[in-house]
C-alpha cells in the first residue's frame, strides 16, 4: 500500500503537475482585485514563489521505503527548461505584435527609448554603488547580484557570475535570488499604481494613444503560400532566428563577450518576421488570437519555471538588509526613469510605462501593462527599450563586480 501512495505522489507531483497546478491557482489568487489593483498573471509568480519556499522546507519525503522528491537539482534544470521556453514564447510574440509598426514608426523621437534604456539601468546601477559605499557589509559581488535580480535581468546575472570565480559566483547568485522577487512585483505594481495616483483616464488616454500609434500596414504583394492556419510556422520560425540572433558573441574587451542571449535575440527575431511579413510567397503573418495566446501561455511558464527556483534561492539566502537593497536598486530607477520619460522626453503615461517595463527588463510588467491598459500597442515602447536596457545591464553587472 505504502508504495502504491508513493507511486500516486510521485505522479501527481510530477513536473507538469506542478506547473499546470501552480498556474492554475496563480490564476485564482490574480483575480482577487483590491481597490482596482491586482496581481493579475503575476499572482502564478506568487504561488510559483510560495512553492519555492515549501520544497525548500521538504525536499524530500518518506512514505514507507519510498522517497518521494520534490526538489533536486535536476527539477532545477527542468524549471529552467520552463523558464527559458516561457520567455522565448512571450518575447517573441511581443517581437512579431510590434514588428509590422516598430520600423515604420521609429524616427528621431524614437530615441527617447533608447536613452531611457541607457538611463534606467545607469540609475540602478549608480544606486548599487552607492550602497555599497554606504555599507561596508556589502560586497560587490552581492550588489551585482541584487541589481541584477531586482531588474530581473538572467543576462546580466550570467555576465556578472562569468567575470568572476569560486564562492563569489553564490555570492552573486544569493543577491538575485533575494531582489527577484520584489523585482518582478515592484515593477507589476507600479505600473498599475501610477496611473491610478495620476487619476489618468484610462479609456480616454487609451483611445489618444491607439489613434496617435495607428500607421498604415502595407500588405505584401502577390499571393503567399500559408504553411498552416494557426501562423505556428512564422511563429516558431521567428523563435529559432532569434536564437541564432542571440547567439553571436560581441567581443567587449578582456576576453569577454557580449551576446543578447535567447530573450534579447527572439525579440529581434520577431520584430524582423513581423515588419517583412513573409519570405518570398510563404506568408508569415500571424493573426492577433495566435499571437495573445503565446504571449499568455509564454509568460504564464516564465514566470513558474523562474518562480519555483526563486522561491527556493529567498529561503536559502534572505536577509532584511540585502532585501531592502534590493527593493531599492527596483524602485529608484523607476521612478527616476518615469520623472525623465514625462518632463524630459514628453512621453505619454502609456508610452512611459511601457519603456520603463523595458528598461527594467521586465517580462511580466509588460504583461500587466497591456492588460491595465487595453491595448497591447505599449509592446511597440518596450520593444524598442529592451534591447539597449539589455546591453547596459550586461555591461553594468561586469563593471560592478570588476571595478568595485
Amino acid at each position: 500500500m505504502a508504495n502504491y501512495l508513493a507511486g500516486v505522489c510521485g505522479s501527481a507531483l510530477s513536473l507538469i503537475f506542478v506547473v499546470f497546478a501552480i498556474g492554475a491557482i496563480g490564476y485564482l489568487l490574480g483575480c482577487i482585485s483590491i481597490k482596482g489593483i491586482s496581481l493579475g498573471t503575476a499572482g502564478v509568480l506568487v504561488i510559483a514563489l510560495c512553492y519555492g519556499v515549501l520544497i525548500q522546507y521538504f525536499p524530500q519525503f518518506q512514505i514507507g521505503e519510498k522517497t518521494v522528491t520534490l526538489w533536486s537539482e535536476k527539477l532545477k534544470g527542468n524549471f529552467g527548461i520552463v523558464s527559458n521556453i516561457g520567455t522565448a514564447l512571450f518575447v517573441t510574440a511581443v517581437g512579431l505584435i510590434a514588428g509590422p509598426k516598430f520600423f515604420r514608426t521609429f524616427n528621431k523621437s524614437s530615441i527617447a527609448y533608447l536613452v531611457m534604456g541607457v538611463v534606467v539601468i545607469g540609475i540602478g546601477a549608480l544606486t548599487a554603488i552607492v550602497c555599497v559605499k554606504l555599507d561596508p557589509n556589502l560586497s560587490a559581488n552581492m550588489a551585482a547580484g541584487l541589481l541584477t535580480g531586482g531588474l530581473t535581468s538572467t543576462p546580466g546575472f550570467s555576465a556578472a557570475k562569468e567575470a568572476v570565480e569560486g564562492l563569489a559566483q553564490d555570492e552573486i547568485s544569493a543577491g538575485y535570488g533575494i531582489a527577484y522577487l520584489y523585482g518582478v512585483l515592484g515593477v507589476v505594481l507600479f505600473v498599475q499604481i501610477i496611473p491610478k495616483i495620476l487619476k489618468i483616464d484610462i479609456a480616454k488616454e487609451r483611445e489618444t494613444f491607439v489613434a496617435a500609434s495607428s500607421v498604415k500596414i502595407p500588405e505584401p504583394k502577390g499571393k503567399l503560400v500559408q504553411v498552416e492556419e494557426f501562423g505556428f510556422f512564422p511563429f516558431f520560425l521567428a523563435v529559432a532566428f532569434g536564437c541564432l540572433i542571440g547567439a553571436i558573441k560581441i567581443p567587449i574587451g578582456g576576453g569577454s563577450y557580449f551576446s543578447l542571449g535567447n530573450s534579447g535575440g527572439t525579440l529581434i527575431g520577431g520584430l524582423i518576421i513581423g515588419h517583412f511579413q513573409h519570405i518570398g510567397k510563404l506568408d508569415c503573418r500571424v493573426s492577433k488570437q495566435t499571437l495573445n495566446f503565446m504571449r499568455e501561455l509564454g509568460l504564464v511558464l516564465f514566470l513558474i519555471g523562474a518562480g519555483v527556483p526563486g522561491g527556493v534561492n529567498f529561503v536559502k539566502n534572505v536577509r532584511v538588509s540585502y532585501f531592502i537593497y534590493g527593493a531599492i536598486m527596483t524602485t529608484v530607477p523607476m521612478i527616476v526613469g518615469y520623472i525623465i520619460g514625462k518632463y524630459i522626453f514628453k512621453l505619454s503615461i502609456f508610452n512611459n510605462l511601457g519603456s520603463i517595463t523595458g528598461g527594467m527588463t521586465s517580462t511580466p510588467a509588460l504583461g500587466t501593462l497591456i492588460a491595465t491598459a487595453g491595448t497591447d500597442e505599449v509592446s511597440a515602447a518596450y520593444a524598442a527599450t529592451y534591447p539597449l536596457a539589455l546591453v547596459s545591464i550586461v555591461l553594468a553587472s561586469k563593471l560592478i563586480v570588476m571595478i568595485l
